[in-house]
């Protein structure tokens, strides 16, 4: 998997090896409900939070967190975007940003869970947190009875051949942010514009066309849950792997 091509963009080498010995029970990440922003202030705001944080080994290192958005209709183009594959010129807004990947959409009914995370203090890789965001989007479908997976060669969750939760993250020093987003009750009308993550021809779904009558108040709430417990478990693993080794 290019790290360039599925989302996600890295400035840190060290990523590589991110295992270092940090406090084996951080506390878990703080969680924000904000509701309907627009896209580029939330952005902004990430990314100062992302260069402001104090690293763990000063007192205290500053706490992750999990903001839980909507947004009004936004293009969002990824650095290695490609102008093609926005297919028909609209008035929705294209805002050209620091995640790698294409070209997304992104409206009111969505839910987007930004991850602004230290990784070192989780001892997780990108690799490895790609895979847990997807895990939890599949687990939390999985809860209301849709059967959904991930794709190697396309980062993403889908339920048969159509995408459902898009994702993508930025590194920077250690940490993350950006995220994913899950369509539950929304307009799909202009991924038609699109070529959904630079894919021709991709098919997309949402939760109300499956079946999932619950709202976005619950379904975020237990998204935020099943992201926590994926990395508590995950750190727990992994602590547990080098005292075995011991």
């Amino acid at each position: 998997m290019k790290i360039e091509d599925s989302g996600l963009r890295t400035e840190d080498s060290k990523l590589t090896a991110p295992h270092s010995v940090l406090s084996p029970r951080p506390s878990p990440p703080v969680i924000h409900s904000l509701g309907l922003v627009e896209y580029q202030p939330t952005w902004d705001a990430m990314r100062r939070f992302t260069v402001e944080r104090a690293p763990d080994g000063q007192s205290p290192g500053t706490r992750d967190e999990i903001w839980l958005v909507q947004h009004p209709p936004t293009y969002t183009q990824g650095l290695a975007g490609k102008p093609e594959h926005l297919l028909h010129p609209t008035g929705i807004p294209v805002i050209r940003i620091d995640r790698g990947g294409q070209i997304t959409y992104h409206g009111p009914g969505q839910i987007v869970a930004y991850l602004l995370l230290d990784l070192r203090r989780w001892k997780i890789t990108v690799r490895e947190l790609v895979r847990l965001m997807e895990q939890a989007v599949i687990n939390l479908l999985g809860e209301f009875g849709v059967a959904a997976q991930g794709c190697d060669d396309a980062p993403g969750v889908y339920v048969g051949d159509a995408k459902i939760a898009s994702l993508g993250l930025k590194i920077k020093h250690g940490c993350c942010y950006h995220g994913l987003a899950l369509n539950v009750d929304m307009d799909l009308t202009p991924f038609a514009n699109i070529n959904p993550c630079g894919h021709a021809g991709l098919r997309v779904t949402q939760c109300c066309e499956l079946g999932i009558t619950a709202g976005i108040s619950e379904l975020q709430a237990q998204l935020a849950q099943n992201l926590i417990h994926g990395l508590q478990q995950h750190l727990i693993a992994v602590v547990g792997a080098g005292h075995a080794r011991e």
